[in-house]
């Protein structure tokens, strides 16, 4: 029964709940508590904060260095141990601290529930907490008011609700005590009020029918605690690459081990600080360092652009997006009810200038002549028949208070230029859905006169035309009509000087049809180029909104989203499975009258069939798709609170163009972490295979493990850092989005990887065992190797700048940052190298200068190798990176 009190006449409703009009009876409140518990939402058992902080230590990789650290330590080697418990417990304390700002998505939907209530018990009216409301409760709504607890309305007075933070409906809902057919979605289900939603004008009652957690409010708070937010792509990739590399080391170093006892007849000590140099080495554990580093400038990049990212892997996922599911309402939309035409008898104007802000003018189309004496009785009669206010806030933004419809009307008066005449109000009929219009009567200029304005049926009764002018205004009601935008008509009625009242049956005839006002709730002026960019970068926008479909309809046509003829109802949706949801979201684009579970099924489909998902909204009812997608994305002026914090990215400005913005920062940032992992990986991969080459040739260990550690967490990170500055390539927003399924280093990408490797471990290795002959100090020829790894690994950093084309070029002077780092580096080369407190540290001796002849070759014989394999890979294989 749950979901169909609207379906019942309100009688039966109190009926099945033991209650009246008089409310329950004091000796029930104790049972119905005791049976439906309080009316607040239900809070999810946390952990402590000491037990999340060490959940994040649950990682294979993490496992790997921890191992290598107690053995390190154990071995008197603390210096070793202490950087490597640094990295591990710097990561852990990223991701803490990203969790923390997760929780208070559901604390803020809480906070919607309203403090204090009015109800009726045994005929009194009562003051009580919200929370001490049960089922059958007679709640009193007065406007202002919050809705405490969803209810059955049995009594109203030109009630109005906004819902629009629930369903999406962008105007304020006009309620009645009727009973509904049980199909009707949320948003027409205009005899029921909801929990946590705002009452904007007149009054009624109404018994309640679900409180807590079983109110709309309630099963998005419940849906919330159930669901786990999805793990980002680049996450799932780096977790799955960090594994398999973790055992793939951890097994190899164990084969070392055994072979360099058995076959070499190592010192059981030395090997095993060799081969943990070897683990430490190959293991890319500055990798998430690295990764956080990029992603924390593409962060502060977006802030700059409007975008507040909250989690760090979000502007990476804004990269891959193929789909954007949008809500229309304020995100598409202003939320701002606009005039766009005027039909008066004789000419159409076209009304320029969007939202509340009273900015442009009123235009006769060049078919018509201009009739000014009917265009000044229009407007007279809009502004003068309204009871809403037009004002301006310090910031400058213009916001109407009343009705949203009414608002739009006070603007259309300021846009006309023309003085209007002065006004006395002498009587008024308010509007009421019963007869759907509003009557004044006025003295104008010693003429007493009745202006009326209302639903275009209803004035039109009153008029007294024939029938081929009625036909003709019917013809144009259709029109604007069918173009989604909703209709107000005007009129008017000069009376005799002893009119003193104003009455229905002045108004049942005599009245003369001044014309329409078209009003939608526009689009943003850089909505239409932000769909045309993402389309142009292969990403499908699809408009989901609670709004009707005509009107869902004609603002996605102006969009460029669907094509004006086709959208799927939300009832639809609850009638499909699975695959047929599917095929509505891949075949649709515009999806009206949704719910909340509607927005969540398409959102789930299509991340079934591997798509990466981005949902946009502002309102409470967008919160659980918006925690659901890969990258929740909220409005950051006009959302909710609960969509705020269930989303990962906010729009500061509410402007769907950020978007695009966002969607660029993350290819770029994407396209900069895999030219990092390009980087780093050699980096890893060439000290692995030279400590392991040095065990199995039996010849000396040419790094030493605080060297190892020295490269890993100084050199590699710090030069790492220089590719975060790298700018957008060229043509990245012509490209579709990358496959989700599509792995983090493709097989070109592990060739090149191997084949760096492989040609720096080679040519140290043979400058070794040249060294070797020279019969050098042992902490020379170590501090050459370094030198040469250090040096090796620069050069390849300008390899790495571009991932296709030649490292000289054009945009090779763009990236100054990788220029001050490459210095910065050397710098600190030449201090470990020359500096004695740092001999002594890292081993390291003062070089010769002709020595450094050798490192320098290195670089440049690495840097030449890889610009022909680039040339040869793309010119000849025609591959791209």
């Amino acid at each position: 029964m749950d979901d169909k009190w609207h379906t019942l006449n309100f009688k039966d409703v109190l009926s099945s709940l033991n209650s009246s009009k008089s409310g329950i009876l004091e000796e029930d409140i104790q049972k119905l508590q005791n049976t439906h518990g309080k009316n607040t939402l239900p809070q999810k058992q946390r952990q402590s904060n000491i037990l999340k902080f060490l959940a994040h230590f649950n990682d294979f990789l993490i496992y790997v260095l921890l191992l290598a650290a107690i053995i390190t330590g154990l071995l008197g080697h603390f210096l070793d141990m202490s950087v490597i418990l640094m990295v591990t417990i710097i990561n852990a304390l990223i991701g803490y601290i990203q969790e923390a700002k997760s929780e208070k998505a559901l604390d803020s939907i809480r906070n919607m529930m309203t403090n204090e209530a009015i109800v009726i018990r045994n005929g009194k009216h009562l003051t009580i907490p919200s929370e001490d409301i049960v089922i059958g409760d007679i709640v009193v709504l007065a406007a202002g008011a919050k809705v405490p607890a969803d209810v059955r309305l049995i009594e109203t007075n030109a009630l109005n609700i906004e819902e629009s933070a629930l369903t999406g409906e962008s105007l304020p809902v006009k309620k009645h005590t009727n009973a509904i057919y049980s199909a009707a979605p949320l948003g027409d289900r205009k005899n029921m009020a909801y929990s946590g939603t705002s009452i904007t004008s007149g009054s009624g009652k109404g018994v309640v029918v679900a409180i807590g957690e079983h109110t709309e409010i309630g099963k998005i708070n419940t849906a919330m605690h159930q669901m786990d937010s999805t793990i980002t792509p680049l996450m799932q990739q780096t977790a799955q690459f960090g594994k398999r590399v973790s055992v793939a080391i951890v097994v190899l170093s164990i084969f070392i081990f055994i072979f360099g006892v058995i076959v070499r007849d190592y010192d059981i000590v030395d090997l095993l600080l060799s081969v943990i140099a070897l683990a430490v080495g190959a293991i890319p554990e500055g990798l998430p360092a690295v990764i956080s580093i990029i992603l924390a400038f593409g962060v502060q990049s977006m802030a700059k652009k409007q975008a507040i990212v909250k989690n760090l892997p979000s502007v990476e996922t804004l990269g891959a997006v193929s789909v954007i599911c949008t809500d229309k309402t304020g995100t598409l939309t202003k939320n701002e009810m606009t005039v766009t035409d005027l039909i008066l008898p004789n000419c159409t104007y076209e009304v320029t200038g969007t939202g509340y802000a009273p900015n442009g003018e009123i235009r006769a189309l060049n078919t018509c002549k201009h009739d000014e004496s009917t265009l000044h009785k229009f407007i007279t009669c809009v502004k003068t028949v309204n009871e809403s206010h037009l004002a301006q806030n310090k910031d400058g933004h213009y916001y109407i208070t009343g009705d949203p419809t009414e608002g739009c009307l006070m603007t259309l008066s300021n846009k006309y230029k023309e003085p209007l005449n002065n006004i006395e109000i002498l009587d008024k009929i308010p509007f009421d859905s019963k007869y759907k219009y509003m009557a004044y009567l006025v003295l104008e200029n010693h003429q007493k006169r009745i202006y009326i304005k209302g639903a275009p049926d209803k004035i039109l009764a009153c008029t007294e035309i024939n029938d081929a002018i009625r036909s003709k205004w019917e013809s144009s009601i259709d029109d604007v009509a069918s173009n989604g935008k909703r209709l107000i008509a005007a009129g008017y009625k000069d009376v005799s000087d002893d009119y003193e009242t104003l009455s229905h049956d002045d108004l049942n005839k005599g009245i003369i049809m001044l014309g329409l006002a078209g009003i939608i709730d526009p689009p943003r002026e850089s909505s239409k180029h932000a769909v045309q960019e993402c389309q142009k970068a292969g990403i499908t926008v699809k408009m989901i909104t609670g709004d009707h479909k005509a009107t869902a309809m004609a603002i996605g046509k102006q969009l460029g989203i669907g094509d004006g003829k086709h959208a799927i109802l939300g009832q639809d949706l609850d009638q499909m499975n699975d695959e047929e949801i599917y095929e509505a979201a891949t075949t649709h684009h515009v999806f009206a009258r949704t719910s909340p579970e509607n927005k969540l099924q398409l959102v789930r489909a299509l991340q079934h069939h591997d798509k990466i998902v981005s949902m946009t909204g502002d309102g409470v009812n967008d919160a659980p798709a918006l925690k659901r997608a890969d990258i929740g994305v909220a409005m950051g002026i006009k959302g909710t609170e609960v969509s705020k914090d269930a989303a990962r990215m906010i729009l500061v400005d509410d402007n769907f163009d950020t978007i695009v913005d966002a969607v660029k920062e993350g290819r770029r940032v994407y396209d900069n972490l895999k030219k990092t992992i390009l980087f780093i990986l050699p980096t890893n991969g060439s000290q692995g295979l030279l400590i392991m080459a040095a065990i199995l040739f039996g010849i000396s260990i040419p790094l030493t493990p605080v060297q190892v550690l020295w490269v890993n967490m100084v050199m590699a990170v710090t030069i790492s850092f220089a590719l975060a500055f790298e700018p957008l390539e060229n043509g990245a927003m012509l490209r579709p989005p990358r496959q989700k399924q599509k792995p983090l280093l493709s097989t070109y990408f592990l060739i090149r990887i191997l084949l760096v490797s492989l040609l720096v471990a080679g040519a140290i290795l043979t400058v070794n065992f040249y060294l070797e002959t020279h019969q050098l100090a042992r902490n020379v020829v170590n501090t050459i190797t370094l030198q040469s790894l250090v040096f090796a690994l620069i050069f390849h950093l300008y390899n790495c700048r571009d991932l296709n084309q030649f490292a000289i070029n054009r945009d090779f002077f763009k990236n100054k940052m990788a220029f001050l780092i490459t210095a910065i580096l050397i710098i600190l080369e030449i201090v470990i190298t020359y500096v004695p407190i740092f001999n002594r540290i890292l081993k390291t001796a003062p070089l010769e200068l002709h020595y450094w002849l050798i490192p320098i070759g290195i670089g440049l014989f690495v840097f030449i190798a890889v610009e022909i394999e680039k040339w040869f890979t793309r010119t000849i294989l025609n591959i791209e990176a």
